[in-house]
């Protein structure tokens, strides 16, 4: 079967932490809607969705992985994604494409970080909890589910109740009048919180319900438990146990039966233009309309090339569709239209609205992408995902130098695929940079370039992003005069630097008068003042949080040129800041540990021996104590591998942009004599 109408088919993403079971999961509603024999495992490496020699040596999923299956009428499409914390981002490409974000949690591990992460980060989409391994000994099931609802809130509500032993489920929203045992709750109750909540959003449902006291069919509650969905007032709790099966089934009918369709799921927030000036367009799920598309995922195959995975959001499309990308002029035909069930790929006749597939060897597609097929789709886009910033990072260095090409059109694919990994060059050291989300992440970088393009690398910390500012206002006048037979060079520019707010950036303005600097120069000068922003004055590092306003100059009718005015806007704009009061700036990373509770004390001084403060502590679980703080990067050089060592393994460890601060007046002391001494001294080979 491929899906015909729009209202057949339910886009899922399974997230959660690693070790939860969404590879297992999935292999076994695959197995239970008769798309494979038999479920494989992750320990035997022969899963649908986990099918690269990486993830099988890892027993962890590293990429988004599409799957599909029939079950009942529907056609249900799945996205299986990382569960390593540092691969959030890897994860995160998969929210653009559905409707319904599925977070598995562990019922024996509770709710941990990257389940607390991918529900906040699916806030606007319709949400789900599914409670996995439920035949795990010993679960307190009513703790677990207060623990569910404190974390997420009372909008957390279970349609199905595990029975005492863990060993099936009773359903609580098709069937309210079992009264089958269940490990807390009972399956009356259940159905009445939930039909409490949704009609809660239906007053003249809310007044048949109440006032006549009729019961209400499940039709009848339909559209408002979609409602509900959308609003995020319900966030459906379903438990299952991908090992043992139990539940499988009654999931895959709550999938066809309950999940939203692509009409009934929050519509795309599609904007066309740029910057200030986009505005909102509708993008409607009908077939008959032009093609919008929307590619999601990059993957870089080496048999079939490049291939980008799309949802339609709108028109039909087709093998002989002919589609442009972005605001390109020159359109590509479709030519194989591709689904996915893992790392299978089988050619479709059609791809209608909602629909999840994949076209290979178009080298134009590029992650975000939109595709349609009328110039009057041209530069709309999908309102962009917020990624977490890469703050973790090592320098790369070929063993080969012949290999230098090889790496950047290696790293060139791999930011395709990982929206979190960026790749800069450290001009001052002759190396290229890659950061990511941790010291895994970029160990698995590391070993997807050993692997997929068999480069041999040395790494090294890299030097730290420390910045300059500035902390007074401060004036200067530079005038750059040379004179060397025939025509000379004549420029003089007079500036202003003002400080900002952290965080703001660069102003430039320009309140010359009188023609004092002709119009056709002010380029020059802009060029002179960002080559010095660039450079830095006082300890070599790029200048930030500043207003630069150019007040004044001269100009010679014969000498002066564009060269003689970026030279003295150059030495103005340093003059300037010398005079400002400056300071370096160094990184800050905000740290997240989830630690069990006698590992406190160790784990805290441990930040503290590392310019770390607290800026929070939470108990998310019994036990455990979730610890926030704030760390310069520079003093963060070894500390997972500490925390693994501190705590047995035991812990969770997350990273996150902090913002930037002064450095000690030692370190900016050090920085700024290195500078001076030899022009180009980072002195900060430390961290990431």
């Amino acid at each position: 079967m491929t899906p015909s109408s729009v209202h057949d088919i339910r886009n899922l993403a399974l997230f959660g932490h690693a070790g939860c079971g969404k590879t297992t999961l999935i292999e076994t509603l695959l197995a239970a809607a008769g798309e494979i024999g038999t479920a494989g495992s992750v320990e035997r490496g022969d899963t649908v969705s986990d099918f690269d020699p990486q993830e099988k040596a890892m027993g962890h999923s590293l990429h988004a992985a599409l799957v599909h299956l029939e079950w009942a009428g529907h056609w249900i499409n799945l996205l299986d994604t990382p569960g390593l914390p540092d691969l959030a981002g890897r994860a995160l490409v998969a929210l653009p494409a559905v409707d319904t974000a599925a977070v598995v949690i562990d019922a024996a591990a509770g709710v941990e970080s990257v389940a607390r992460r991918m529900m906040a980060a699916a806030q606007g989409k319709c949400r789900m909890i599914v409670v996995n391994k439920i035949d795990a000994g010993g679960v307190d099931f009513g703790a677990l589910m207060e623990a569910i609802v404190a974390e997420f809130g009372r909008e957390c509500l279970p349609i199905n109740l595990p029975s005492s032993d863990g060993g099936r489920v009773i359903d609580c929203f098709f069937a309210p009048q079992n009264d089958a045992a269940t490990a807390f709750s009972s399956v009356g109750a259940a159905h009445d919180a939930i039909v409490d909540q949704i009609v809660e959003l239906d007053e003249e449902l809310m007044a048949k319900y109440l006032e006549q006291g009729e019961s209400l069919d499940p039709e009848q509650l339909h559209a408002p438990f979609e409602q509900a969905l959308r609003e995020g007032h319900l966030v459906p709790v379903c438990f299952v146990s991908a090992r043992s099966r139990a539940g499988v089934r009654e999931l895959l009918d709550i999938l066809g039966k309950l999940a939203p369709d692509p009409t009934e799921g929050n519509p795309p927030a599609f904007l066309k233009g740029e910057g200030a000036n986009a505005e909102p367009v509708a993008v409607l799920p009908e077939a008959d309309r032009h093609v919008v598309a929307h590619v999601f995922q990059i993957a870089n195959d080496p048999y079939r090339g490049k291939l980008g995975l799309f949802r339609v959001h709108q028109g039909s499309v087709t093998p002989s569709s002919q589609l442009f990308v972005g605001d390109g002029r020159k359109p590509f035909k479709v030519a194989h239209l591709l689904r996915m069930q893992g790392r299978t790929a089988v050619e479709t006749a059609l791809a209608v609205p909602g629909d999840l597939c994949a076209v290979a060897r178009v080298d134009e597609l590029a992650r975000d992408a939109v595709l349609h097929d009328s110039h009057d789709e041209d530069f709309f886009h999908l309102a962009p995902t917020a990624y977490p910033q890469p703050v973790f990072g090592l320098a790369l260095m070929t063993r080969k130098p012949a290999d230098e090409q090889k790496l950047s059109e290696a790293l060139a694919r791999l930011t395709e695929e990982d929206p979190c990994l960026e790749v800069s060059f450290d001009h001052r050291n002759r190396r290229t940079v890659v950061r990511g989300l941790g010291e895994q992440h970029l160990k698995i970088v590391l070993d997807e370039l050993a692997a997929r393009w068999n480069l041999q690398l040395d790494t090294a910390p890299p030097s730290i992003p420390y910045r300059e500012t500035i902390s007074v206002v401060a004036e200067a006048r530079y005038r750059h005069k040379k004179q060397s037979g025939g025509a000379g060079q004549f420029g003089e520019v007079a500036l202003r630097v003002e400080p900002l707010e952290r965080g703001t950036g660069i102003e430039l303005a320009d309140e010359v008068k009188g023609g004092a600097i002709p119009t056709h120069f002010m380029p020059a000068v802009e060029k002179g003042v960002r080559q010095a922003l660039a450079e830095g004055a006082y300890a070599g590092f790029p200048l930030q949080d500043l207003r630069v306003v150019v007040t004044d100059g001269k100009h010679h009718a014969v000498d002066s040129n564009e060269v003689s005015f970026v030279t003295a806007a150059r030495h103005a704009l340093i003059e300037a800041v010398l005079a400002a009061r400056p300071q370096v700036l160094e990184p800050l990373l905000d740290v997240q540990v989830k630690v069990a509770d006698a590992r406190f004390g160790d784990v805290s001084a441990e930040l503290a021996g590392r310019r770390g403060r607290l800026t929070s502590t939470d108990s998310p679980t019994a036990g455990w104590t979730l610890i926030s703080a704030r760390v310069p990067m520079a003093s963060l050089d070894g500390f997972e591998s500490r925390l693994k060592s501190i705590c047995a393994g035991e812990s969770e460890f997350m990273l996150s942009a902090g913002g930037y601060e002064a450095a000690p007046v030692e370190i900016q002391s050090q920085l700024a004599q290195a500078h001076a001494g030899n022009g180009n001294g980072n002195g900060g080979n430390g961290a990431h």
